[in-house]
């Protein structure tokens, strides 16, 4: 793209340097003084506007984060290639010039540069007769420039503003929160109830998703969507008024929070998130985190510019402390790496394998037997 881009600046300095040239062979200067004098008259415009075009490029290549990884190799491959092109138009150029332009060449002229030459007399005259119409009405002139101006402002504050356009290509990608306390069980029922009222939409064609700890789900009480909507010329709404639809709907259903937001085919995040914008808050401790993450929370919900402000910070889930008798471990060949194993496998829902199949892949998650513990059993009282 930067390459694209510079074909128009390089370009443009040759030519100036080409014309000026050109102007002094025509007055019936030798080729070489022509070139001498054309080139050291334009030489610090070319510099000048070579410069100035770089500088505008310089902030680019002090962005930071994703957005300045992306536009660091276009800002540089441009002010490269409008430095060389500088270069080349103080030295190649000029010396081209004056081996290869004379006036015998300038005035030979195939047909093809006899009407183009004519065809731009005749855009430069009526250029001039349309100046001159502007500058003998200037009260008209400025009123015309000064409701541009006025028009622009008004556009500016009207247009709505973003980052990036909200595309429409038919696909919601959501994330579904219940209470940290929540088991697997509980939040498939859950899952499954939003599933229902989703599918009742009439925009909604089908949906998918999936419950349990992975790569991109990072906790039980979760879980992630994806929405594909009908196309286009089948469904009234756009994506954006579809969202605030489904996300009303599933209101009604009690213990859950849907975040939805549009898949879109350019991004900027780094990891899945449940909302179109996010902050990463870091601090030295847990503690700092848990004082600050509902502060920050709650000054955030309180901003009338933002919906569905959301954190990931959890640490109000249901905890037990066990406490392992080590001697008696250690008599029965027992350490605390099998204990801590014995313990994450029964409830860490471990993923010990994959299995794949040709039109799904489904996790092995690694867990206990309820029905075998004794908190299970009946226990029959004696008479």
């Amino acid at each position: 793209m930067a390459l694209t881009i510079a074909t128009g600046f390089v370009v443009d300095d040759a030519i100036v340097v080409i014309e000026n040239i050109s102007r002094y062979i025509e007055k019936g200067e030798k080729p070489l003084a022509a070139a001498l004098k054309g080139a050291g008259e334009i030489g610090f415009t070319i510099i000048s506007l070579t410069f100035s075009l770089i500088a505008v490029l310089i902030p680019l290549l002090f962005m930071g984060d994703i957005v300045g990884r992306l536009f660091r190799e276009f800002a540089i491959t441009l002010a490269v290639a409008i430095l060389i092109s500088a270069v080349v138009s103080l030295t190649l150029t000029p010396m081209m010039c004056a081996r290869m332009l004379s006036q015998e060449s300038l005035r030979k002229q195939n047909r093809f540069s006899r009407a183009s030459e004519k065809m731009f007399e005749r855009i430069i005259a009526a250029y001039g007769r349309g100046l001159a119409k502007v500058l003998n009405h200037p009260w008209l002139t400025l009123s015309v420039a000064l409701s541009t101006l006025l028009l622009s402002v008004l556009l500016w504050v009207f247009i709505p503003k973003g980052f990036f356009p909200v595309q429409d290509n038919g696909i919601i990608q959501g994330t579904l929160q219940a209470p940290q306390s929540s088991s697997f069980t509980n939040m498939a029922q859950r899952q499954r109830q939003v599933a229902d009222v989703i599918l009742q939409d009439p925009a909604v064609q089908s949906l998918t998703s999936f419950v349990g700890v992975d790569g991109t789900n990072p906790s039980l009480n979760s879980a992630r969507l994806q929405i594909n909507l009908k196309p286009l010329d089948e469904r009234d709404d756009r994506v954006q008024k579809v969202i605030a639809r489904l996300q009303t709907a599933v209101d009604k259903v009690p213990g859950v929070d849907l975040f939805l937001q549009p898949t879109q085919d350019l991004t900027i995040d780094t990891q899945v998130s449940r909302t179109q914008y996010q902050f990463t808050l870091q601090a030295t401790s847990l503690d700092a985190l848990s004082t600050w993450v509902p502060q920050l929370m709650e000054k955030l919900q309180q901003l009338p510019q933002l919906s569905d402000v959301s954190s990931d910070w959890q640490d109000k889930g249901l905890v037990a402390y066990v406490n392992v008798d080590r001697d008696s471990a250690s008599r029965l060949g027992i350490n605390m790496a099998d204990v801590d194993n014995a313990l994450y496998n029964a409830f860490g829902q471990r993923l010990i394998s994959t299995i794949y199949t040709q039109a799904n892949q489904y996790r092995v998650v690694l867990e206990h037997n309820t029905e075998n513990t004794q908190a299970s059993r009946r226990w029959i009282p004696f008479a």
